[in-house]
C-alpha cells in the first residue's frame, strides 16, 4: 500500500517518518519529497508498506496525529492519471 503523508513538519526526516509508521507494520520505504534546487522538505512524503491491513491501521491511527510540530494528513495514496 503506498501512503501520502501531508503537511509534514519542514525538519522531519525519512527515518522519522518509518520509525512512526514502523509502530503499525513492515514499512519499505519512508520519503520525504524535495525541491530539487533547494533540497529543503516539500511539506509531504511517501510511505511503502507491503501489507495493506497494516498500512490500512497505520492510516486509521495516524491521520490527524502531530508528528514534529503538525498534524499530519495520512491517506493511501492515488495513482498518477
Amino acid at each position: 500500500m503506498n501512503i501520502y503523508v501531508g503537511n509534514l513538519d519542514y525538519k522531519i526526516k525519512s527515518n522519522q517518518l518509518e520509525e512512526a509508521f514502523g509502530a503499525f507494520g513492515e514499512v519499505s520505504t519512508a520519503r520525504i519529497i524535495t525541491d530539487r534546487e533547494t533540497r529543503r522538505s516539500k511539506g509531504f512524503g511517501f510511505v511503502e508498506m507491503p501489507n495493506d491491513s497494516e498500512g490500512a491501521a497505520a492510516i486509521a491511527a495516524l491521520d490527524g496525529s502531530t508528528l514534529g510540530a503538525r498534524p499530519i494528513k495520512v491517506t493511501e495514496s492515488l495513482p498518477k492519471q
